[in-house]
């Protein structure tokens, strides 16, 4: 008997990804204080809002598989926040221009039934070409990416912006990182290909 697995998000883009395992699943919305603590690393950030959205999200729920993820973007050791503005936007890429950005995005599975979680943190970088102050305005303009932390979508017309992507899993990016999902299933009893529907 397959365990209903909960994706303790609303966010379009993560259960889009989700939905590439070809499970069934319900999206629940956790309500979490994403505020950082003092002095927190973002690593230590991600791995703790992570665990907080599965275990918020699966209060709700008797005997599931509930799913947080959390993901900031790092330049120079400083946080990144969504731009919100054309303006706030385009300085952000300049100061990427010919940089680095590293995306880390803690993951959970919370079992509800058992109390355990399991919580990873996938690190994922993208370096950036030299981009001219015209390339970046005709960029924002055209995908307007206000509310994508780094101010860019990958998914979209952002990998014209990118020298190269280095990371385990590109999934992970845009705010899943399947392949350690798979593994964390995998050690709650989950084998993901074996619970394909049949044809």
């Amino acid at each position: 008997m397959m365990r209903k697995i909960v994706l303790g998000s609303t966010s379009l883009y993560r259960k889009a990804l989700l939905e590439k395992l070809n499970l069934s699943f319900d999206c629940i919305k956790p309500k979490v204080d994403e505020t950082p603590l003092l002095n927190e690393s973002p690593k230590a950030l991600v791995a703790r809002l992570a665990e907080a959205k599965a275990r918020a999200a699966g209060a709700s729920v008797t005997d599931a598989l509930v799913i947080g993820s959390d993901q900031v973007a790092v330049h120079q050791g400083e946080i990144l926040g969504k731009p919100h503005t054309v303006e706030n936007a385009i300085k952000q890429l300049t100061r990427f221009s010919g940089h680095s950005v590293t995306f880390l995005t803690g993951l959970c599975v919370f079992d509800s039934r058992t109390g355990e979680s399991k919580t990873v943190v996938e690190p994922f970088t993208v370096h950036f070409r030299a981009l001219s102050q015209h390339a970046i305005s005709n960029y924002v303009r055209a995908e307007m990416p206000l509310n994508c932390a780094g101010s860019f979508k990958s998914e979209g017309l952002g990998i014209c912006l990118f020298e190269k992507l280095a990371g385990d899993d590109p999934n992970s990016l845009i705010g899943l990182p399947l392949i350690q999902l798979t593994k964390l299933f995998k050690h709650f009893g989950v084998d993901v290909l074996d619970e394909q529907p049949r044809q």
